[in-house]
């Protein structure tokens, strides 16, 4: 059969990028690393400056953040991954605080300019239509407000349906790379998130429909989930964990209204397993991050349950998840949307789940946020919070109540400090409460 496209090397395909150019790069693990390199290469050569880049989180190497390239290109994510972290930190990179559902609106209303949109795609079908692959997005957003779009064919890409599907008369310039998808093991769980896992579970009803983010928390809630029934994906992203539930029948999706059958997410990341997964697979639908983590759209699926973590979380309930102190260690990502998204459905339930402390035993339940620290998730959002000393809903409660219930989940070595602090704050009146709340 005829080719399709006219292929050039990722050297000629860059060319099309000028000084001052705003480019996006596509997201997780479907980064086309030979068009980075080969960018990278032009801003060695001294051919550009002022070139701001986009994207998500991205897997694998991020050159375009390191010092040496200060002047070249101006590093401004959506989502701040372990790849660029230090540089965020640094301020040699940046990062723009936006909803996940709404780094979409970004490009669509010309917040922010796209001159090039550099993606990857599996291999053009009979019919020339190509997929993003494990990875929708923004990127979809950035393709159709691009002036030019420049694709990496990989075979190695799986063929996702969905909003994922694209003709390539909408693609300008094709480059040919087979490197493998980068891939990612999760953590295995400890004691603490699996009882964390456990109470998670327990309040996930037969035929809810579930949200959760990355990491070992959410591993730990689906392994406690196969004695459950009707459980329906609607998602920002997914990894390996459910598969074992899919292939038991426990995930279906029989009681979602929308996109009844289907599993749901903008991205997927996790093993070659999980990519072998959704590879042609018509269950799986790949969608514009615009759809997925739309709180309206959320809203609409019954029991929706969202399981999001923290890094802090402080006596009136506020959820501090993108930063520690003033420095920026992830993002906003789709935590609100999914919180906001659930706690309006019929039936659902939103859930902030973290171990009490981190591993090296530091607090993460504070009087007050850490100086700088962003509150992604509100006081006045805040539904479900869990940690591995239970479970307490804070919905509806008052101030000194809720700081009540907040200790009563503390770890013990903290608990008499967050209660002496929560005397101070509110006065003698705070210790009559206790037996009237816990």
């Amino acid at each position: 059969m005829k080719k399709q496209y006219q292929a050039v090397t990722a050297a000629e395909a860059v060319k099309v990028i000028k000084s001052g150019d705003h480019v996006h790069i596509s997201s997780v693990s479907n980064v086309p690393q030979c068009l980075i390199k080969a960018l990278c290469e032009r801003g060695r050569a001294g051919e550009l400056k002022n070139v701001y880049i986009h994207h998500l989180h991205t897997e694998g190497a991020a050159p375009y953040v390191n010092p040496e390239f200060e002047g070249i290109f101006q590093h401004n994510a959506f989502f701040v991954g372990a790849n660029v972290r230090e540089s965020v930190q640094k301020g040699l990179a940046d990062y723009i605080p936006v909803f996940l559902g709404e780094t979409s609106k970004l490009y669509r209303e010309g917040y922010i300019k796209c001159n090039v949109a550099m993606i990857q795609v599996c291999p053009p079908d009979k019919f020339g239509y190509v997929s993003l692959g494990p990875s929708v997005d923004a990127t979809l957003a950035a393709m159709e407000n691009a002036d030019f779009v420049i694709a990496v064919v990989n075979k190695h890409v799986p063929r996702t349906h969905g909003d994922s599907i694209v003709h390539i008369s909408k693609i300008n310039y094709f480059v040919e790379d087979d490197s493998p998808l980068i891939t990612v093991d999760m953590p295995s769980p400890t004691e603490a998130e699996q009882t964390i896992g456990r109470y998670c579970a327990e309040l996930i009803e037969d035929g809810a429909t579930l949200q959760m983010g990355i990491g070992s928390i959410p591993n730990a809630i689906l392994s406690c989930l196969h004695n459950h029934k009707d459980i329906g994906i609607h998602t920002e992203m997914f990894s390996d964990g459910i598969l074992p539930l899919i292939k038991k029948g426990v995930i279906n999706g029989s009681k979602k209204r929308l996109d009844k059958g289907k599993i749901v997410s903008t991205f997927v990341m996790g093993s070659q397993k999980i990519y072998n997964f959704i590879d042609g697979n018509p269950e799986v639908l790949l969608k514009d991050v615009e759809y997925t983590n739309d709180p309206f759209i959320i809203a609409q699926q019954p029991k929706m349950t969202s399981v999001n973590s923290a890094i802090q979380v402080d006596l009136s309930g506020q959820v501090c998840a993108d930063s520690l102190g003033e420095r920026i260690y992830s993002g906003v990502g789709g935590q609100i949307d999914y919180v906001y998204g659930a706690s309006r459905s019929k039936g659902g339930k939103a859930i902030i789940a973290m171990p009490s402390t981190t591993r090296k035993g530091i607090n993460k339940i504070v009087p007050a946020l850490d100086l700088g620290s962003g509150a992604v998730t509100t006081r006045n959002h805040i539904h479900w919070f869990i940690t591995e000393y239970g479970a307490v809903n804070l919905y509806g409660r008052s101030l000194q109540e809720r700081a009540k219930l907040i200790i009563s989940v503390a770890h013990p070595q903290f608990q008499e400090m967050l209660d002496e602090a929560a005397f101070k704050r509110f006065g003698p009146h705070f210790h009559y409460l206790w037996n009237t709340i816990v």
